[in-house]
């Protein structure tokens, strides 16, 4: 059997050939594009997972998307409903781009394929994202948690997978969502939402969570784990342009210039940055990017706790020892080994394509195993599914760029150039056989 997932329109645009359970071929349309978090429509990576598993199109049992869009559709127009007179422009903007664009998904694949429509399936946001983790996991039985921004209506969701099936049991709902909290402050901190927030798990090593009193403000964490943040604090429910409020800022101070360099007094001022500022200068500029960086350290700290209250909860109501994570905040690496470390599971498997791209998967996965059982877990135990390049095709588009290039004779003799070129302080890329799956 052969599915084709699809995730795209929003962020992650991406698509994955799934034939027999097995996975065959996985990519984000931006790895082709080049259009970083590309949402277009994936025909590229569509091209290449095809290729790649010598299929045509008429070969596809099935084509899975990773939402359901009338759903999706009844959250957006609720939501924009309930802001009304507020925010008549996003009310306005919005509702025009879901009807005239993101409505209607099937008849799109089916045209763009040149596949009959009743082959086009949908998954829910959330299955998706616990199909992506747990149906590649070595567990038979398992505990699982889905985190990001927001699916159709639910933020969080609680669940448990055994042999085929997955049960989500509970979910919180939007607004209140720990991925568009940290969406949030990743755009005060002047990083891109749905796009910078590495960038602030990479930030907050470099701070102390001396703000978790005030990040507590933000939200309330029940005794059950759930929590729920106060709205008054944000707008992305009723923006398409601004995340946070004045009260926000009120709380915090002034949010982060994004054309600002950032630094700390121990990491010093980095020799690319240009001329370093001197005197009075540089110790304030120095100690406006610690407070960011202090707010970065909190955030990824209430983060965690909140985290490991949910999966506390989670271990309660299942019993198991094994736990699945997929969604956008499984991206975040560091909350991650912590979970590991202080959780009460044994065994933890996170999907290595958390966000809405693995959904492409998930949805494929999804739609295969309520056709079949999953008698022995098919393991995902590596994230190379992307192209490969020969030698030949690198030289080729050396040589139509004319980019000035040395060919190597033998890998002692490359491994070697670059320890030389390591050594002398240069930056090496290196890349070798297929492209991963996910973005870590």
């Amino acid at each position: 059997m052969n599915i084709l997932g699809l995730s795209f329109f929003y962020h992650d645009s991406a698509a994955c050939l799934v034939q027999d359970g097995e996975v065959v071929a996985a990519s984000q349309e931006e790895r082709f594009s080049r259009h970083k978090s590309d949402s277009a429509f994936p025909s590229l990576a569509i091209e290449f997972v095809l290729n790649e598993a010598e299929l045509l199109v008429s070969d596809l049992d099935y084509v899975v998307f990773y939402e359901k869009p009338m759903v999706k559709f009844e959250r957006i127009f609720k939501t924009n409903l309930l802001t009304w007179p507020m925010a008549p422009a996003a009310f306005r903007a919005s509702t025009k781009e879901l009807f005239f664009k993101k409505l209607w998904i099937r008849q799109l694949i089916s045209s763009e394929l040149g596949i009959a429509s009743d082959k086009v399936l949908f998954s829910d946001h959330h299955i998706s994202h616990a199909a992506s983790s747990f149906f590649c996991s070595p567990f038979q039985k398992s505990a699982i948690l889905t985190v990001d921004g927001v699916g159709e209506w639910a933020t969080t969701t609680f669940g448990i997978g055994e042999g085929n099936k997955i049960e989500l049991h509970k979910e919180i709902r939007f607004p209140h969502s720990l991925g568009l909290l940290y969406s949030a402050l990743t755009a005060f901190l002047g990083f891109k939402v749905n796009e910078g927030e590495y960038k602030v798990m990479g930030m907050a090593p470099y701070g102390k969570p001396i703000f978790t009193d005030k990040m507590y403000k933000l939200l309330t964490v029940f005794d059950d784990g759930s929590y729920a943040l106060d709205l008054k604090f944000f707008k992305f429910y009723r923006s398409l342009h601004q995340s946070y409020t004045k009260e926000l800022t009120a709380l915090f101070g002034e949010p982060r210039d994004p054309q600002s360099k950032f630094f700390t007094r121990e990491t010093g001022w980095p020799s690319y940055f240009g001329k370093q500022p001197v005197g009075d200068q540089y110790e304030q500029l120095a100690q406006e990017q610690e407070r960011y960086a202090d707010i970065a350290a909190s955030l990824q700290a209430v983060l965690e706790e909140t985290l490991l209250g949910l999966l506390e909860q989670l271990h309660r109501e299942t019993g198991c020892s094994n736990l699945c994570i997929a969604g956008g905040v499984g991206l975040n690496s560091v909350a991650n080994e912590r979970l590991l470390r202080e959780g009460p599971f044994d065994d933890l498997y996170i999907q290595s394509a958390a966000g809405d791209a693995g959904g492409a998967l998930g949805a494929a996965l999804a739609v295969y195993y309520s056709l079949h059982e999953r008698n022995e877990p098919r393991v995902m135990s590596h994230a190379y599914y992307g192209r490969a390049y020969s030698n030949e095709d690198i030289k080729a588009y050396l040589d139509s760029q004319s980019i000035a290039y040395q060919e190597l004779p033998d890998e002692d003799r490359l491994v070697d150039f670059v320890v030389d070129q390591m050594i002398d302080g240069k930056v090496i890329g290196y890349m070798h056989g297929k492209f991963e799956w996910g973005p870590r």
